[in-house]
């Protein structure tokens, strides 16, 4: 019998890849939108308040995408009140209901961000160390991640926790989308003699994951983290991402102090951090528990995320 799974977050940027993969696996999915589109179920607003009763009928697995997304310019009085109200009490009131309607398990995709902001100087991240989330979103994701395991214990749901870090693949957006157009329009980048290391993971090994976590009997009430398990600086990643384009990456060898020196006049010490600062995880309990390897290399990665622009 075909597990029937209910997707909330359907279309964002993962939702819209996993729904059908998910449907090509087999599975019988109920993408859950924010408007209304034909052959989902739309739920305008996740929060402590929504009745998700109807939509968890016959549902045997929940997969939690939804969720409110780091805000580039916050304009909210209280950032982490807004966040709390979608990524701790939305989720904890799904899962709740879920619970209540006989819902086997409920995978919940939370962030790397939960165990923190940079591994620079310090080995990778992993699932069992005590996570030092840093902005509001992570707190909320952290909180969420804390509720989930103790309703667990409370009512035998079983969940699952998947912590990504920067996902990518066709459409994706922000910083990634514009290395992608600086090295297609030629555009010479400072960014030639980095030397951090950064873990990335292609929404294609993130979806290949969460498949195997809707029945795998050892990802019950477990932590993961992800990765495509080849960890780059951003030199490397810009002349593979440029390789994948078929074209040359114009990258100016400028010293990583002098790089970083430069943005913290101009104010961008953000910048900085992501630029030359290391994030990476560790995903051998992944790996070993669950007998996963990821199923797709970054350089077929990289070439599907720009065949998809």
């Amino acid at each position: 019998m075909e597990e029937r799974v209910l997707l909330t977050g359907a279309s964002g940027f993962v939702g819209r890849a996993l729904l059908p993969a998910l449907r090509d696996k087999g599975f019988n999915v109920l993408p859950v939108y924010r408007q209304a589109i034909e052959g989902g179920l739309q739920i305008p607003q996740i929060d402590a308040e929504t009745d998700w009763n109807s939509a968890l009928r016959n549902i045997d697995v929940v997969i939690h995408a939804a969720a409110r997304v780091h805000v580039m310019h916050e304009s909210a009085a209280d950032p982490l009140a807004e966040f709390r109200k979608v990524n701790l009490e939305g989720t904890l009131q799904l899962a709740r209901q879920a619970a209540l309607s006989g819902v086997k398990r409920f995978i919940f995709l939370s962030s790397i961000k939960v165990n923190g902001e940079s591994t620079t100087g310090r080995a990778p991240f992993t699932a069992e160390e005590a996570p030092h989330p840093a902005d509001p979103y992570a707190i909320s994701k952290k909180e969420a991640e804390d509720a989930l395991l103790a309703l667990a214990e409370e009512t035998g749901l079983e969940v699952v926790i998947i912590r990504p870090p920067l996902v990518y693949g066709p459409g994706v957006k922000a910083n990634f989308q514009s290395m992608i157009r600086w090295l297609q329009k030629g555009v010479p980048l400072p960014l030639g003699s980095i030397k951090n290391r950064r873990s990335l993971v292609s929404v294609y090994n993130l979806i290949d994951l969460i498949a195997i976590c809707i029945a795998h009997p050892k990802a019950r009430n477990q932590i993961f983290l992800v990765s495509d398990d080849l960890d780059m600086s951003i030199t490397d990643l810009l002349m593979r991402i440029a390789s994948a384009l078929g074209c040359h990456a114009r990258l100016v060898p400028v010293p990583e102090s002098v790089l970083t020196f430069t943005l913290t006049l101009l104010g961008k010490r953000a910048i900085t951090d992501r630029l030359c600062g290391s994030l990476q995880v560790d995903i051998e309990k992944t790996k070993l528990l669950l007998g996963w390897e990821p199923p797709v290399t970054v350089e077929v990665g990289l070439a599907k995320t720009v065949e998809g622009l």
